[in-house]
């Protein structure tokens, strides 16, 4: 019988990481290395991820989808997807700004990489003082335009900059151009995808003094032009309420601030959820087994879970596929 399954997170190192994932969500980082990323739930090839709690402890979460099928990710989406897990959940710890990108749609994607698109989104956890986060372009830019910009390093000016605070949310479609500035702590739901077009990383060199790669003539094709000063989804939690951020073809994801004791009914959704504790904690029931669910925690729970009980204080991230 499946239960509310916890995975080993998988940390990576980044240019632009720091230290918040420890002092923060409480993770135990490796020694010595810059982490800027812990992915918390990964189907991405060579990043599976892998079982932390119960009888299923060691096994990686594509060996569960091939054992369980449906009863794990849910009947549509096993048929749809097959072993291969449809999200990926990061934190992020940007301690400086990450490069602007863009990511491809799925028809690009599958065309260039064999691979899926990468539609995400961003919720704020924390941030320091004057935190940012650029989020397409200011109005409709042309493809000459940009290139222009990108030739100048001008790119930057182009760019919606958004300062952002604890709570607030954004939409981040497939060919939109985008970057997360410095002193952020971000939870990311988004495809499994790991293409990443990098066409600016603000004239930063690595430790031995070289530029990481540009992508800049795969990123043209990518790129959506038309203007983006709507991707702001941030929506206010209510009490023991389940409220949508952003529901899309790729992922729901929704908030949830619990005080005391809430059920959550997932009979009628056809699909696994995932729960981000993003802070307190709460104790996790459900027929199939019971779990403490603690800050900087994720937690899958299985499709053929009829409903489960929240008992505690915590701000949760819930998120399935509909």
């Amino acid at each position: 019988m499946l239960y509310p399954l916890k995975f080993k997170p998988l940390f990576k190192e980044r240019i632009w990481g720091g230290t918040a994932l420890a002092s923060a969500m409480g993770k135990k980082l490796p020694a010595g290395k810059i982490i800027g990323e812990s992915w918390e739930l990964s189907g991405v090839e060579g990043d599976i991820s892998v079982v932390a709690n119960g009888k299923l402890k060691g096994n990686n979460l594509q060996e569960l989808i091939e054992v369980y099928m449906g009863d794990l990710v849910g009947e549509k989406v096993y048929e749809k997807f097959g072993l291969e897990f449809p999200l990926l959940i990061k934190l992020i710890d940007a301690q400086d700004v990450l490069s602007i990108q863009v990511h491809p749609d799925d028809k690009l994607a599958a065309e260039r990489h064999n691979s899926y698109g990468k539609t995400e989104m961003w919720y704020v956890i924390d941030n320091e003082p004057g935190g940012s986060l650029y989020v397409g372009f200011k109005g409709h830019v042309t493809r000459e335009q940009y290139l222009d910009a990108v030739a100048k390093g001008t790119l930057p000016t182009l760019l919606n900059k958004y300062e952002v605070k604890k709570g607030d949310a954004y939409f981040i479609p497939a060919g939109t151009i985008h970057a997360i500035g410095k002193g952020l702590l971000i939870a990311e739901i988004q495809q499994t995808s790991d293409i990443t077009y990098r066409v600016d990383d603000w004239g930063r060199v690595d430790k031995d003094g070289n530029p990481r790669q540009l992508h800049t003539e795969l990123a043209v094709d990518a790129i959506d032009f038309t203007s983006h000063d709507n991707l702001n989804v941030t929506r206010a939690p209510k009490t023991n309420e389940a409220v949508t951020i952003e529901h899309c073809n790729y992922f729901t994801t929704n908030v949830l601030e619990v005080k005391g004791e809430v059920e959550r009914d997932y009979a009628p959704l056809d699909s696994f959820v995932i729960y981000m504790c993003l802070g307190g904690n709460v104790e996790v029931l459900s027929a199939e087994g019971n779990e403490t669910l603690t800050k900087g925690e994720t937690m899958l729970i299985p499709a053929e879970t009829n409903s489960v009980t929240l008992k505690g204080e915590a701000t949760l991230l819930e998120i399935y596929i509909q």
